[in-house]
């Protein structure tokens, strides 16, 4: 199944760094009864994620949130560790939550995997970005080479609130 508008999220569990370690979050504890901004990148620190796709996120979080946004969320198919660093060194205001999806299980259950073996990262995520209202997909931007942001960015999803 490739999601689309209208689509319910599946359930799903993601993990996330706490000061107690490594915990889990479901879809329902990240989208039920909220309005999230969700952003996936193929790869932590990789080069478009990491100096296109995430600033674009930052520079347009306070507006978005403006604008009703209760979450802003950046998922990829990293371990929690790397999140938690990437995190770290790039949401200086605290903005965003940073979900690992590990196994890329959500991934998979909405049909956004690609296969990156042949630069060697295995599967990874589709780049996009999602408004989710209380776990149902009201806008959907699927980029359509993940070597580029154009149509999934912060800039993007700002101008769609």
């Amino acid at each position: 199944m490739t999601i689309k508008v209208g689509d319910s999220l599946p359930g799903a569990t993601f993990r996330v760094m706490t000061e107690d370690g490594v915990q889990t979050k479901t879809t329902d504890d990240i989208f039920k009864g909220k309005k999230v901004a969700l952003f996936a990148v193929p790869g932590a620190y990789t080069g478009t994620c990491h100096k296109m796709h995430l600033p674009s996120i930052f520079l347009n979080a306070y507006a978005m949130k403006d604008k009703g946004i209760d979450t802003v969320a950046i998922i990829s198919v990293n371990d929690a560790f790397v999140m938690n660093a990437w995190k770290r060194d790039t949401d200086q205001r605290d903005e965003a939550i940073f979900l690992a999806d590990g196994n890329a299980d959500f991934t998979k259950a909405i049909g956004m995997e690609m296969d990156g073996s042949g630069f060697g990262l295995g599967i990874r995520s589709k780049r996009y970005s999602m408004l989710v209202e209380d776990g149902v997909v009201k806008t959907f931007n699927l980029e359509p080479n993940p070597g580029k942001v154009e149509v999934s960015g912060g800039d993007t999803l700002l101008g769609q609130l």
